[in-house]
């Protein structure tokens, strides 16, 4: 097969890319943070790829699939069709989980109506997304909503002095005035004095007509009752939907529990009291995915033999790439960026198609260094199933199991952009020598008994005023330790920053509030004129600097826009300058030449986290994963003496990368603060002052403490954390003495 050619790339930052990827190969493209790895990959050949696929269907049909633009490039040959297996969140709904978004729940819904008894009917009666099977109290969401009274209403206070304590609901306002003006309650008697009959007549409502308040007259309707209408307007509500204080006051009044008919399980009793050989559907959804395995193998399944087998094998994959300890009922929204990407990856390893594209970011993101050889595995079978596998990675161990690599660089932003290398896995970096003389712990923040989900009620103490790795096969606990039990922390994390495409990192961090303000004030302006989102927005794009242009049945353009140039602002706008810039040359400029134009502290905490490439105007949108936590750290510098939690930091970094990280954690830790690293890079984990290592497996497995104490002494220890720490140890050792 031809390999797949690329000339001319320019997305983003590539400079005038050529470059080959051989076909039926397992290729890894490298590079720092910002080099243009994700350029290529992503925005290149797997945007043409899909983009060529969308277009050979009906216009009819292409108005209905994602629009792919043309990327900025000279050609790319010899595509085949793509498939892109990222690390955006699986996300979902309150209906989504382990088992809907695979194919084991519906092997799961079938297996059971078949091999069930007593027999119910078809497989949607085993369905809590469908009427006929799921529970009617909850509606299939295993959880209903239920009012605290007590937060809801102040007994003390009379209707006048504002006994309901809820916004919509306060003293003057139109829904107050229904329950005032019904004549049914003294609105000056504290609610306590009411009598039986006048409290539940105000709590549920009376057979009476009552004269309503409107805006033209009264209305006479029937009275409904506090906690009717309370339940029929704000429960079915999404608290994520609300704002300000109405969104505290929901989460102080209304309480979300299991549901106390199906147990949260989300089932009809009917669809539950159905069995396999003993063994409930809900039963096994509970079950972690490595024991379900177990389990299925033993069951009675004559009546539906192959609907068992395909079952087993699903699960056997998903144990296959590190995921034994998922449940089926686990719910998606709770998955991590790499959990949710090998879930992903299940759906494709059962399948037959070859002369596929498969295209993998970053894959080990979240894995031991016990489960990449997993994962190693698993590309190289989609590999050697005739597929060609383009991954964009860092691990050391992915990259040493490629065909070949491709390694952009050298530097990022506009330092990136250029092919340095293209062909076999070169000598790969060894992990250096561990710490020997860790800091002193000024104290420790103890933790006592911590249990939740598969924590074993286990006592640990977490030393503060040094740098703490915790460390664990994925599924072992790490983060329910550290995000369930360390108080008070500054948690800084790969989640998305608020915002749109119109937020970037100079609106994020403040700065561009300070600017406007000078280049109002050196120019006797108002500051709006200075703002891409309000008067000093270009008219034609609305301040974006470019047009998205909808054609309906065609892919969507987007264009630079001709009347700004991409600039964003107007020419009135444009025409006045601060230190000799305009202000459309400030959202070009990196941060680092911004900061060494303007000297602003936000932008040297910009560059002390690695992001000095980064433009000022990019939008929030287009950032990555390992982008958007350091974003978040450098708006969180200027806090010195906390607790910082970094949740997997070295996500998306390249070694060198990882250097500078770790750095930036010294200087914190130096200046008085107390770090703690969720983290399986060893890199990291030899260069920290303590270790506390959970295990010795994922789910059922985990929840104990392995270990804590200094690098130096995990070495030595026997948990995978050390086993591996003192193999690499010991490879870097050997490799010193090769070269000496």
């Amino acid at each position: 097969m031809p390999a797949i050619t690329v000339t001319g790339a320019r997305e983003h930052n590539l400079r005038e890319v050529d470059v080959a990827i051989p076909a039926g190969s397992l290729t890894v493209v490298t590079g720092v943070s910002g080099s243009g790895k994700s350029s290529l990959v992503f925005d290149t050949i797997a945007a043409e790829s899909q983009r060529q696929l969308n277009q050979t269907h009906t216009a009819f049909v292409r108005n209905r699939l994602p629009g792919f633009g043309r990327p900025d490039v000279d050609a790319v040959e010899n595509l085949p069709a793509s498939v892109v297996v990222d690390q955006k969140p699986l996300g979902g709904n309150s209906r989504s989980t382990v088992g809907t978004i695979t194919e084991i729940g519906s092997l799961m819904r079938l297996l059971w109506s078949r091999a069930g008894t007593p027999h119910i009917g078809e497989s949607t009666a085993f369905s809590f997304n469908d009427p006929a099977g799921m529970c009617p109290r909850c509606q299939g969401l295993g959880t209903v909503k239920s009012i605290d009274l007590d937060q809801l209403v102040d007994r003390d206070r009379s209707l006048n002095e504002g006994a309901i304590r809820f916004p919509t609901f306060g003293v003057g306002g139109w829904t107050w005035r229904t329950f005032t003006g019904s004549k049914l309650f003294d609105n000056d008697v504290p609610l306590r004095e009411f009598t039986d009959e006048q409290w539940r007549v105000f709590l549920y409502g009376a057979d009476a007509l009552v004269e309503r308040p409107t805006d033209a007259a009264p209305v006479p309707k029937q009275y409904e009752g506090l906690l009717p209408r309370f339940e029929r307007i704000w429960l079915p509500k999404d608290v994520e939907s609300l704002k300000g204080n109405t969104r505290e006051a929901y989460r102080r009044v209304v309480t979300q529990g299991t549901c106390p008919d199906c147990g949260g399980t989300r089932l009809s009793e009917r669809a539950r009291s159905v069995t396999v050989d003993g063994w409930t559907i809900t039963d096994c959804a509970a079950l972690e995915a490595e024991r379900f395995a177990e389990v299925l193998r033993g069951l009675d399944t004559r009546a539906a033999e192959p609907v068992a087998a395909a079952l087993a094998a699903q699960l056997d994959r998903l144990a296959g790439i590190g995921l034994g300890y998922l449940s089926m009922d686990r719910a998606t929204t709770t998955l991590s960026g790499g959990e949710s990407q090998r879930v992903k990856t299940v759906r494709h390893l059962g399948n037959t198609l070859t002369g596929l594209l498969y295209v993998f970011d970053e894959p080990s993101a979240g894995l031991h260094a016990q489960d990449v050889a997993q994962l190693t595995s698993m590309l190289l079978s989609l590999r050697d199933k005739g597929n060609t596998v383009l991954v964009v990675e860092h691990d050391q161990d992915v990259v040493a199991a490629a065909d070949h690599v491709v390694d952009l660089g050298p530097g990022a932003g506009r330092d990136g952009g250029t092919v340095t290398y293209t062909g076999p896995p070169p000598a790969r970096p060894r992990t250096g020598a561990i710490k020997r003389a860790p800091r002193t712990p000024r104290g420790v923040i103890e933790i006592r008994g911590a249990g939740r989900h598969n924590l074993r009620d286990i006592d640990v103490d977490v030393p503060t005023g040094v740098l703490t790795a915790v460390t664990g096969v994925a599924g072992s606990g790490k983060s329910t330790l550290v995000h369930g039990y360390l108080p008070d922390a500054v948690v800084i994390d790969q989640r998305a920053v608020r915002g749109s495409r119109r937020s970037s990192p100079i609106t994020y961090t403040g700065v561009l509030d300070t600017l406007r303000a000078k280049f109002a004030a050196e120019n006797g302006v108002g500051p709006g004129l200075f703002s891409p989102n309000a008067e000093g927005g270009c008219p034609e794009c609305g301040g974006l600097g470019v047009i998205y242009t909808d054609l309906a049945f065609l892919d969507p353009m987007v264009s630079t826009c001709e009347r700004c140039e991409g600039r964003r602002f107007t020419e009135e706008a444009l025409r006045h300058t601060y230190r000799g810039v305009d202000i459309g040359t400030v959202f070009r400029m990196s941060a680092a030449e911004a900061l060494e134009h303007f000297g602003d502290p936000r932008l040297a905490r910009m560059v002390e986290v690695g992001l000095g490439y980064l433009p000022l105007g990019q939008p929030l949108t287009t950032l990555s994963g390992g982008e958007r936590q350091r974003l978040k750290l450098a708006a969180e510098l200027d806090k010195p003496g906390g607790v910082y939690v970094f949740d997997e930091p070295t996500t998306g970094l390249h070694p060198r990368d990882v250097d500078e990280l770790v750095r930036l954690f010294d200087r914190l830790v130096d200046g008085g603060a107390t770090v703690v690293v969720i983290e399986h890079d060893l890199d990291v984990v030899r260069r920290a002052d303590h270790v506390i290592d959970l295990g010795p497996g994922p789910g059922r497995h985990g929840g104990r403490v392995l270990f804590t104490g200094p690098p130096a002494a995990l070495a030595e220890a026997d948990t995978p954390t050390g086993r591996h720490l003192r193999a690499r140890s010991e490879a870097s050792r050997q490799h010193v003495l090769a070269g000496a």
